[in-house]
C-alpha cells in the first residue's frame, strides 16, 4: 500500500504546477535544529518554551487561508545527509538547486486543513508535504514576534525567510518560535514542511485505528506581544479551599515585576511579585458568592492577569475534583460520569480533521442531546476550542496523548517525546474547568516495560497538576490460571498508580458472545478505586435493519447497549462510562466493503449525524439518571 501511495504522490507532484487549485523560558517541546543542515532523525533532550497560552487574548494576525503546497514523497526538500535543499527557499525556475520547482505556480490549499480530505489524490497520502505562504509585517521597537503553530501532524519544520526556525515533534499541540529578530518590514516567505508518516518509535506507531490525517491541522498565527510579557498562568481552586494562582512573566523584565491577578465580578483583586525566574504565585480564600462551576451550572467567571507591560483576559470556572475509595466527588459531591467517546472529526460526507467553533458545538451538542455530563476527548488533544466549549456548555472532559496499543516502551526519545505530549497538552488546557483526566495512554499491552514506561508518565503528570485525575483507557485484565473466560477481573498492574480504572471492553463485538450472552460476564477488581467503561459498543451501518442477532445492524448494536447498561449493575465500584464512540470516523483499517469501506462504524450517529438506535438506548439511559441535574451531597 505504501508503495501505491508513494507512486501516486509522485504522479501528483508531477502534475501539480498544472493543476487548478483545490481549494525562552522552560518546560518545553520543540526539538532545536542547528541552522546549518536538518538531520533526518534529529533528537534533542534540551527543552525549549512551551507555547504561550490563551490566543484569544493576544494582539495576533491569523495566517489561516490559501497556502501553496509541494508534495514531497522522497523528502527531496531537505537530504538524508543533513543538508538543505532548495524548498525553504523562493526559488525561480533557472535557479540551482532543484530547478524543478517554483513556488508561485504551485497549487494551494487551505490552512488549517488536512490534504487528505481537500486533494483527492492525496486521500490515503501519508509523507512530507511542503507549504508556503508570504507574510506582511510591521514589526515595531519595543515589541516581540512569534510565529505560533496550533498544531500540525506530525514532524514539522518551519523555515523564515529560507532560515530554519525549528523542529517539533507530535501531531495534536501547540509549538511557537520567536521571530523578532528575523521579521522583515514588508513581505516574508513563510516555508512549512510537515511529515505524516508514522514509524516504529513515533506516537503513536505505524497502527492506529483512525484517519492519519496530514498537514498543518489548526490555525497559525503570527502573534506579537510586549517585551516582558505574560507567557503562561494558571487560575483554579484548590484543595484546601483556596484559589491559587500562578503566572509565567517571559523578557528582559521579568524579575521583580508586580502582577495583578482581580476577578471584578466577585470583587477580588490580589498581587504577587514574580521571582528571578520570572515566575509569581498567589493564594486567597475563597470569595464569597463564588459559584462552583458543575454541568448543570458551568459557570465562569471574567479573569484579568495584568503586569506593568501586559494584560490578559479568560472565562475560568473553579470547581474540585478527586476519589476517595471507590467514588468520583466533583464540588465534594458524588459524581457518576454519563458520556460519549469522540473523535476529533468533523459531521460530513467528507470527512476532516479541521474543527472550527461550528464543528466542534455541533459535535459536543449531539453529546449534550444524549443527557451526557461528560465526554472523552480521544485518542489524543483535540483542538483548544473543544474543552473550551465544554466549559460554556457544562461538559466534564477527559483528556489523553496518543500513546496508543503497543508503541517503543523502551527507546528514551519516545519517552521524552510522550512526556512532551504531556507537558503542551497540560500547560494550553489546564485553566478549563471541564477538564478533570488526564490519561497517559490506551488499550497498551500488559508487560513491565509498558508499566515502568506509563508510571513515568503518570508521575510526570502529578509534578505538573495535582488537582485533576490521573487515568489511562486499559483493555484486557491479567488472567489467572483456571479464571473463567467470562470473568472479567480488574487487576492490571498500571491500576496501583492511577485514580480511576478504565476499562474498553467490547463483549458480544470481539470474542464468542453475543450480545444476549453478555449477561454471563461477571467483574471482579483488586482495586479500591472507581472503574468507568471507557468504552464498550459494535459497528452499525445507519439504515440496516435486521433481527438484534444480525451483525452490523442497528438493532445489534442497540442490544449490546442495552445489556452493557444492565452489566453495569454487576460492575463493583462503578463510577460511569463513555461508550465507543459518538459518530462513525475513518478509518483505513477498516476493510468491510458492504459495512465499512473505510469506516468505523460504532458511531450512534453516522458521519453526517443520523442518529443510530444506539443513541436512543443511550439517551434514555442517561435521561433517566437525571445525569444533567444539580449533583447533591
Amino acid at each position: 500500500m505504501k508503495l501505491f501511495v508513494k507512486i501516486a504522490a509522485l504522479w501528483v507532484l508531477s502534475i501539480s504546477a498544472a493543476c487548478a487549485d483545490r481549494g525562552s523560558v522552560a518546560d518545553a517541546p520543540i526539538v532545536p535544529l542547528e541552522k546549518s543542515g536538518v538531520a533526518e532523525e534529529a533528537y534533542s533532550a534540551t527543552e525549549t518554551a512551551t507555547a504561550m497560552v490563551n490566543l484569544n487574548g493576544r494582539s495576533r494576525v491569523d495566517l489561516s487561508g490559501k497556502w501553496r503546497y509541494i508534495v514531497d514523497p522522497s523528502r527531496l526538500g531537505i537530504l538524508k545527509a543533513g543538508r538543505q535543499r532548495g524548498f525553504p527557499k523562493d526559488r525561480g525556475p533557472t535557479n540551482h538547486p532543484l530547478i524543478e520547482y517554483e513556488w508561485d505556480t504551485s497549487p494551494t490549499m487551505d490552512v488549517p486543513g488536512d490534504w487528505n480530505s481537500q486533494v483527492r489524490e492525496l486521500n490515503m497520502y501519508e509523507g512530507m508535504v511542503w507549504f508556503r505562504r508570504k507574510v506582511s509585517a510591521d514589526p515595531q521597537p519595543g515589541k516581540r514576534y512569534f510565529l505560533h503553530f496550533e498544531a500540525s501532524n506530525y514532524d514539522t519544520r518551519v523555515f523564515l525567510n529560507g532560515d530554519l526556525l525549528g523542529r517539533h515533534i507530535g501531531g495534536f499541540t501547540p509549538f511557537e518560535f520567536e521571530v523578532t529578530d528575523k521579521l522583515k518590514a514588508g513581505e516574508n516567505s513563510l516555508v512549512v514542511s510537515v511529515d505524516s508518516e508514522h514509524s516504529a518509535k513515533t506516537i503513536p506507531a505505524e497502527d492506529f485505528d483512525w484517519q492519519n490525517y496530514g498537514g498543518i491541522t489548526r490555525p497559525v498565527s503570527l502573534i506579537e506581544v510586549p517585551e516582558t510579557f505574560i507567557h503562561s498562568y494558571w487560575v483554579r481552586l484548590g484543595k484546601a479551599g483556596h484559589i491559587e494562582v500562578d503566572v509565567k512573566l517571559d523578557g528582559p523584565n521579568r524579575a521583580g515585576s508586580m502582577v495583578d491577578i482581580s476577578i471584578p465580578s466577585l470583587g477580588v483583586t490580589v498581587q504577587a511579585k514574580t521571582d528571578a525566574q520570572g515566575q509569581a504565585q498567589a493564594s486567597f480564600p475563597t470569595p464569597e458568592g463564588l459559584k462552583l462551576w458543575e454541568p448543570a451550572t458551568p459557570t465562569l467567571y471574567d479573569v484579568k492577569v495584568a503586569s506593568n507591560q501586559d494584560s490578559i483576559g479568560d472565562r475560568i470556572g473553579f470547581r474540585t475534583i478527586e476519589v476517595r475509595g471507590p467514588k468520583i466527588y466533583l464540588n465534594n459531591k458524588p459524581l457518576t460520569l454519563y458520556g460519549i467517546s469522540i473523535h476529533e472529526e468533523a459531521l460530513g460526507e467528507i470527512p476532516t480533521r479541521r474543527m472550527d467553533e461550528a464543528a466542534a458545538r455541533a459535535l459536543l451538542g449531539e453529546a449534550l442531546d444524549l443527557g451526557s455530563n461528560f465526554v472523552r476527548l480521544a485518542h489524543y488533544p483535540h483542538s483548544e476550542i473543544m474543552p473550551r466549549l465544554a466549559d460554556e456548555m457544562g461538559l466534564l472532559v477527559w483528556s489523553e496523548i496518543p500513546v496508543y496499543w503497543d508503541i517503543d516502551f523502551e527507546s528514551e526519545k519516545t519517552l521524552h517525546e510522550a512526556q512532551t505530549m504531556i507537558n503542551e497538552m497540560i500547560a494550553r488546557d489546564k485553566n478549563r474547568a471541564s477538564i478533570i483526566v488526564w490519561s497517559v495512554a490506551n488499550e497498551t499491552p500488559i508487560k513491565d516495560v509498558r508499566t515502568v514506561f506509563l508510571r513515568k508518565l503518570i508521575d510526570n503528570v502529578r509534578a505538573q497538576d495535582s488537582t485533576r485525575l490521573v487515568s489511562s483507557a486499559m483493555d484486557k485484565s491479567a488472567k489467572k490460571d483456571g479464571q473463567a473466560e467470562n470473568l472479567i477481573v480488574a487487576n492490571d498492574p498500571l491500576g496501583e498508580f492511577v485514580d480511576i480504572i478504565s476499562l474498553n471492553r467490547y463483549d458480544g463485538w470481539y470474542g464468542p458472545l453475543t450480545p444476549a450472552e453478555i449477561y454471563k460476564v461477571q467483574w471482579e477488581t483488586i482495586y479500591d478505586k472507581p472503574i468507568i467503561l471507557s468504552e464498550f459498543g459494535a459497528g452499525a451501518l445507519h439504515g440496516y435493519r435486521a433481527d438484534p442477532l444480525t451483525r452490523w445492524s442497528e438493532d445489534y448494536q442497540a442490544l449490546m447497549y442495552e445489556e452493557f447498561i444492565e452489566m453495569t449493575k454487576r460492575i463493583p465500584n462503578y463510577a460511569g462510562m463513555s461508550p465507543w464512540i459518538l459518530k462513525d470516523f475513518r478509518s483505513h483499517r477498516r476493510f468491510h466493503g458492504r459495512f465499512q469501506a473505510g469506516w468505523n462504524r460504532k458511531g450512534v450517529i453516522d458521519q453526517t449525524g443520523k442518529r443510530k438506535l444506539a443513541f436512543d438506548v443511550l439517551q434514555n439511559y442517561y435521561n433517566e439518571q437525571d445525569s444533567r441535574e444539580p449533583l447533591k451531597p
